[in-house]
């Protein structure tokens, strides 16, 4: 979540279609920040942000960055009554990346991952294709 809270319009490509989750100066660690594509329909989200945007951070509030987004989720979830959490929408992510029978290598890198044996751990049982051969060599 630091990671999408932190972002500056600078590291937004618009024009080449990818966003940069490493601040220049940024420490690497374990958690490690991707550089990601940008999805169709953010993209367009992004362009009309950009032109009403009123500080260098993506998410902001009145004219600053955003510290949390804990408060938001929490009063969301109570509304909606739907228990949630920052880390359900990236888990989501995943899940449907997975889905889509995206390969493991790309979803980790997607995600940040420092190796596919996370990535393969928590979402390989929801592609399609994982264990197909498995079940196809019970076929005679």
């Amino acid at each position: 979540m630091s990671a999408l809270l932190d972002l500056t319009w600078d590291r937004v490509h618009l024009d080449r279609g990818y966003i940069d989750l490493n601040p220049a100066g940024r420490d690497t660690s374990n958690k490690r920040r991707a550089i990601v594509p940008i999805a169709q329909r953010a993209d367009a989200e992004l362009r009309t942000a950009i032109e009403g945007a009123l500080s260098d951070y993506v998410i902001e509030y009145a004219g600053g960055p955003v510290k949390s987004v804990k408060k938001g989720l929490q009063a969301a979830a109570i509304r909606s009554g739907i228990q949630c959490s920052a880390h359900v929408f990236r888990h989501t992510a995943g899940v449907w990346m997975a889905e889509a029978d995206v390969p493991m290598q790309k979803i980790a890198q997607y995600l940040g991952h420092t190796s596919t044996r996370v990535t393969e751990t928590t979402y390989a049982r929801y592609s399609p294709s994982y264990m197909r051969d498995a079940s196809a060599a019970l076929d005679w």
